[in-house]
């Protein structure tokens, strides 16, 4: 099969290539999926299980890519809940390899079905960016009506699902970036937008949940907006900033069948809208994986036309 390795992590562009890999086999609880579409997810180079396996032992040449909808075409001895021929999408578990090649190996439980009338490019779009903003906002964050979220990084494609999730539910959103960015966030649905260049975060006033996908300083001035009782969500990594009277929660997305299926329903009733910003083929998709602009939505790899 075709496949995107990665070989270098002091030069990922230089040690990012399509090569011919075997296919994968089908494990106990495995199925195989021919992968049609594979998100990619720019930060996962920086990721640790990108370079080494569990026992951090060098795992190199790896297949990143996380995220992917395909056909069911094997399933692994013991494997329940799906079938040969199936449409699933979902996200592949950091320390095997990933979803930019034709098929990958993946537990069962790792996927869920994906409807007919949902493209395989959409599919793909969803796991991380969806997932990400669906256990920040209500496991993590417990998101109430009637309660106001600070979304950082609004425009991406885990801040547009947050402030879509986040207004559906009846918060009152809150969405940063830059200056760019002002009519995208207000168009996916933020009642108010901050330019983190220009404007005054402290000027937002107390919120009763940040979501930040951002750190550093911008991620300890947030933690004094959190009024009594509130929550900082991060997905950045471990962090210092704390609120004077509230929680911090660092977490790490996992896959959950049922949150898929809930979110994909959503964008078939039309109630939440993808950010897709560039579609590539596999044989493109080197170049695709190493933009020279910052992207403006999440990148697709369209494997199978």
């Amino acid at each position: 099969m075709k496949a995107i390795i990665v070989t270098d992590q002091a030069a990922v562009t230089a040690g990012m290539k399509l090569v011919e890999r075997p296919e994968p086999p089908a494990a106990i609880n495995d199925v195989i999926v021919q992968i049609h579409a594979s998100g990619f997810v720019p930060t996962e180079m920086a990721w640790p299980s990108t370079w080494t396996d569990r026992r951090d032992r060098d795992r190199t040449p790896s297949i990143p890519g996380h995220e992917l909808a395909g056909v069911v075409t094997a399933l692994g001895y013991g494997t329940t809940g799906l079938s040969v021929g199936q449409r699933v999408f979902g996200l592949a578990d950091w320390y095997r390899d990933g979803t930019l090649a034709e098929y990958v190996a993946i537990e069962a439980r790792n996927l869920a079905p994906l409807p007919g009338d949902v493209d395989f490019t959409v599919g793909a779009s969803l796991p991380i960016s969806g997932l990400t903003a669906w256990q920040g906002l209500f496991q993590h964050g417990r998101l109430q009506a009637g309660q106001s979220v600070l979304a950082h990084g609004a425009a991406g494609a885990v801040g547009t699902m947050v402030t879509q999730l986040a207004r559906e539910a009846g918060a009152y959103v809150i969405g940063t970036g830059r200056a760019a960015d002002r009519q995208k966030v207000l168009d996916f649905g933020a009642q108010e937008f901050v330019d983190l260049d220009d404007d005054a975060l402290e000027d937002v006033g107390s919120v009763d949940l940040v979501f930040d996908v951002i750190g550093g300083d911008i991620q300890k001035r947030s933690a004094g907006l959190v009024r009594a009782g509130g929550t900082l969500v991060s997905v950045v990594g471990p962090t210092e900033a704390r609120p004077d009277d509230g929680l911090t929660i660092d977490f790490v997305v996992e896959s959950d069948r049922a949150q898929l299926s809930q979110i994909v329903q959503r964008v078939r009733d039309g109630r939440l809208r993808t950010n897709i910003g560039n579609i590539a083929t596999l044989d493109d998709a080197v170049a695709a994986l190493n933009p020279t602009e910052r992207p403006k939505g999440k990148t697709i790899i369209r494997v199978r036309p």
